[in-house]
């Protein structure tokens, strides 16, 4: 990955305004916050404009995601193709985060997770799960839970190497990338 982390800073500096990287506070295991990073995909600030665009997890935000005029064409092409999420193997190295399982969630989401599905935070967050190779973007939320507690409930080695070959297959096909 190299090349890549290396290449793509200079891009986004050409392209945006803005810092290289976008970091910010996320949920993970046991419900610890931990810092987040990513290439920056969005208009400098334009993640304070969240609530706004997007609103709430409902059965609507899938078609929300689609029209996000917060990102900028060479985010639209990190994220089609995931090349944003690779700052967050800083977060396996350091133990915050592992390759495969449930993605953490923004802390104003935590309210929208029914108790039945808090069991999500009992692992540690992954840099692909479940339900990043059924659809990514395009899962409700709901079902997005239900995969998370899923993975967890069906966990093992055998079970995250079966994920990770998914996962490149899933970037391949790009469907949900937002």
């Amino acid at each position: 990955t190299s090349p890549i982390l290396i290449i793509v800073p200079l891009l986004i500096k050409v392209s945006s305004k803005g810092p290289v990287f976008y970091v910010e506070e996320r949920l993970g295991q046991d419900l610890k916050t931990f810092k987040f990073p990513k290439f920056r995909t969005m208009y400098f600030g334009a993640d304070k404009d969240r609530a706004a665009i997007l609103g709430v997890a409902d059965s609507d935000i899938v078609e929300r995601y689609k029209r996000d005029p917060r990102i900028y064409p060479l985010g639209r092409f990190l994220r089609r193709w995931s090349i944003d999420e690779l700052p967050q193997l800083w977060c396996v190295l350091i133990g915050t985060m592992s390759v495969v399982g449930p993605r953490p969630i923004l802390q104003e989401e935590l309210s929208q997770v029914h108790w039945n599905y808090e069991m999500r935070f009992m692992a540690k967050p992954g840099l692909t799960g479940l339900w990043q190779v059924t659809g990514r973007k395009e899962v409700q939320w709901k079902d997005r839970m239900i995969r998370d507690i899923t993975y967890i409930d069906n966990w093992s080695l055998g079970y995250d190497l079966l994920l990770i070959v998914r996962t490149f297959f899933a970037i391949l096909k790009g469907e949900g990338a937002r």
